[in-house]
C-alpha cells in the first residue's frame, strides 16, 4: 500500500463513519423514549449485526496474510488473499506498493496512483501504447523502475507501464514473473523461487 488511503480503504472510513451515525441515531433514538419498543429492539439489532459484520471485515483486511520471503529471498510464498487473488507488496525506489499477481497480464502495469507514489511525473509520460483489459482498451506509458525489492531479491531497471485508468491495483504480470524459475501453486500458496 502507499503512503496515502486507498479507495477501498476511504470506502470503509466512509462507510464506518456512516455506522457511527446511525449508531448515535439509534441511541438518541433510544434514550428519548420515542417509538415502539419492538420498533427500537428491531434498529437497535439491525445497528450490531452491521457493526459486527463491518468490525469482521475490518478485522480480515487488517490481518489478512502477508507474503513470506524464505531461503535469503530465493523462495517467496504468497498466500490466497481477498477476493480470491494473491497480493504481494514491493518497495519501488524504496515505497512500499502493493500487487495483484496477475499471469494473464503481460507486464508490470502500476497504477497512476502507485506510479506517482513511487516518484514517476504524470506529466512527463508518454501514454502512447495500448493495453486490452477486461475493461476494453486503455492507454499505456512505458517506464522504468530503478530499484524492484521483494525481501532479500533485488532487481534494477525494471521495465513496466502505467496504466491511464482507474486501475485500483498495481499488477505484477509476466515479465516480471519469468525473472523466477519457478512459479507454481501448492494448495492456497502461490510459490515463486529464483
Amino acid at each position: 500500500m502507499t503512503g496515502g488511503l486507498s479507495g477501498d480503504d476511504l470506502a470503509r472510513l466512509a462507510f464506518l463513519v456512516l455506522l457511527l451515525v446511525v449508531v448515535g441515531g439509534a441511541m438518541l433514538f433510544e434514550l428519548s423514549g420515542r417509538g415502539g419498543r419492538a420498533l427500537r429492539a428491531l434498529v437497535l439489532w439491525a445497528v450490531l449485526i452491521a457493526a459486527l459484520a463491518m468490525g469482521h471485515d475490518w478485522w480480515q483486511t487488517r490481518t489478512a496474510p502477508r507474503q513470506q520471503v524464505l531461503e535469503d529471498g530465493a523462495r517467496i510464498e504468497i498466500p490466497l488473499g481477498r477476493g480470491g487473488h494473491f497480493h504481494l507488496e514491493a518497495l519501488l525506489n524504496g515505497t512500499p506498493v502493493d500487487f495483484m499477481v496477475d499471469t494473464g497480464a503481460t507486464s508490470v502495469a502500476l497504477s497512476r496512483d502507485d506510479a506517482q507514489a513511487i516518484g514517476l511525473d504524470l506529466d512527463r509520460l508518454n501514454f502512447s501504447g495500448v493495453a486490452v483489459t477486461a475493461n476494453g482498451r486503455v492507454a499505456t506509458a512505458p517506464v522504468t523502475i530503478g530499484e524492484f525489492v521483494i525481501g532479500d531479491a533485488v532487481d534494477r531497471d525494471v521495465r513496466a507501464v502505467v496504466i491511464d485508468s482507474d486501475l485500483p491495483d498495481s499488477l505484477l504480470g509476466m515479465s516480471y514473473l519469468r525473472r523466477f524459475a519457478r512459479v507454481s501453486f501448492e494448495g492456497d500458496l502461490l510459490i515463486l523461487e529464483r
